[in-house]
């Protein structure tokens, strides 16, 4: 009987040899097939390397690319105790000499004792509350017209402008005390009233009722010899780009304000750089490399794309920038950032800072000129390499292309081989078929051979 599963009488596995036959058949295919798409895979992991590598060091030269990346202001003072100060990038480097006479402050007034404590009543009707131009009012009931209700009403009063009340418990009662959170001598508090809430009015001609703790004032400084007030303690707009926070006031001692070049922003920068080509010159280095350790070469070892690519960021790194204005800097070497053996960039420290410090504008102009500058000139040609339709676009576009086409080849293949399995199974099914009615017949023939008479010779 077959062993196939079919009916008939043969002894062949139809199933495992048409397996075979079909296996046998589809194996140079499928190996055909496998060696194009690891090849491609390969290649399109290799270029997706190369953009993702190409853009990261673009993004990096997007801090470089102009001028202004090095426009940076740093700021000192000889005693940060009475003044300092922070400095935009339109700030002219040099000293300023302050002299901080007063400080701005913001009043602070104390009622006259309430005997009864926080709880005493402080009478009914309105206070009208004014701190400065703006005003606001707030109204005590008989139902809560304690002392402490006036200090409640007038802080949660929601158009208040800023002023806060506090209940300070002393020996001789309670006193409301009013402070303004806005400092300068426009802010002046005034407090007036209708009703029976006459102990808590105050303004400049009715002092009896408050003791002034401190007074509403402007700050008052000297820069470079001229006088100017402020109603807060940071001075904005006398000296160009800078803005002066007065810490104390010391009448007589002048303190010095150096607004310099931000030189350590400028080295973090240049060393960015730096690590980030390393990096780019990593990948590079794998992609189009040969490593003589391990024999292996690069996926993309000798490809005119990627030489070229190589070709145009070296030489843009070498060349000289006459644009930076300075005999002394006009390359990378110049402020001690060298090519390596291997292809990568080190820093030289100590020569930048020389640079920097003698050369800032021109280490700035080398860097960020536009069109000529080296992060500038190496930006736009990164962006020209990413761009849709450049090489690279195309070179993706086209492995993806192909990648299609393989993946529709092996279906092809898989519908194929269907097809001749079906034919295979057919074939032999009818061999299988006919052997069984062979063996059948040969069986019959047998039996009949078999039931003839014996004849004897006897």
């Amino acid at each position: 009987m077959a062993t196939s599963g079919i009916t008939g009488g043969s002894q062949i596995d139809v199933q495992s040899l048409v397996a075979q036959l079909v296996a046998a058949e589809r194996k140079p295919l499928d190996d055909q097939v496998t060696r194009a798409t690891t090849k491609v895979t390969t290649q399109i992991s290799a270029t997706s390397a190369l953009l993702g590598a190409l853009s990261a060091f673009q993004s990096q030269l997007n801090g470089l690319k102009t001028t202004t990346a090095f426009s940076g202001r740093a700021t000192s003072s000889t005693d940060a105790d009475i003044a300092t100060a922070t400095a935009t990038t339109s700030a002219v480097p040099g000293r300023y000499d302050v002299e901080v006479q007063s400080l701005a402050s913001a009043q602070q007034l104390s009622s006259t004792a309430f005997v009864g404590g926080s709880s005493a009543v402080a009478g009914t009707g309105q206070l009208t509350i004014s701190l400065g131009s703006s005003s606001f009012n707030v109204n005590i009931g008989a139902s809560a017209n304690t002392l402490a209700d006036v200090r409640n009403a007038i802080n949660s009063a929601t158009d208040n402008p800023g002023v806060t009340a506090t209940i300070i418990n002393a020996s001789d009662g309670a006193h409301l005390v009013l402070t303004s959170t806005k400092t300068g001598a426009a802010n002046a508090i005034t407090v007036a009233q209708t009703g029976t809430l006459n102990r808590l009015e105050y303004s400049s001609t009715n002092t009896a009722n408050y003791t002034q703790l401190r007074g509403a004032a402007d700050a008052t400084v000297v820069i470079a010899g001229y006088t100017t007030t402020s109603p807060t303690n940071v001075i904005e707009n006398v000296i160009d780009g800078v803005s002066l926070n007065l810490v104390s006031a010391e009448p007589g001692t002048t303190v010095g304000i150096d607004v310099t070049y931000d030189k350590a922003a400028a080295k973090d920068k240049v060393n960015s750089f730096v690590q980030a080509y390393n990096s780019l010159r990593t990948m590079l280095t794998a992609l189009g490399g040969y490593n003589s350790t391990t024999k292996v070469a690069g996926p993309m070892l000798g490809d005119s794309m990627l030489a070229g690519i190589d070709s145009e960021i070296r030489r843009t790194l070498s060349e000289p920038v006459a644009a930076a204005g300075n005999g002394a800097v006009q390359t990378l070497a110049d402020i001690g950032i060298a090519t390596q053996k291997d292809g990568s960039l080190k820093v030289d420290d100590a020569k930048l800072t020389a640079a920097l410090n003698s050369n800032f504008d021109a280490v700035s102009r080398l860097f960020g000129t536009e069109e000529t500058g080296v992060a500038s000139r190496l930006y736009s040609q990164i962006g020209d390499r990413l761009a849709d339709g450049a090489a690279l676009d195309m070179r993706t576009e086209s492995l993806q292309t192909q990648k299609r086409a393989l993946e529709k080849k092996s279906a092809d293949i898989d519908t194929r081989m269907a097809i001749v399995q079906k034919t295979y199974l057919a074939q032999f099914t009818r061999l299988d078929t006919l052997l069984s009615s062979l063996s059948s017949t040969s069986a019959y023939l047998g039996q009949q051979i078999d039931s003839l008479p014996k004849w004897s010779t006897d």
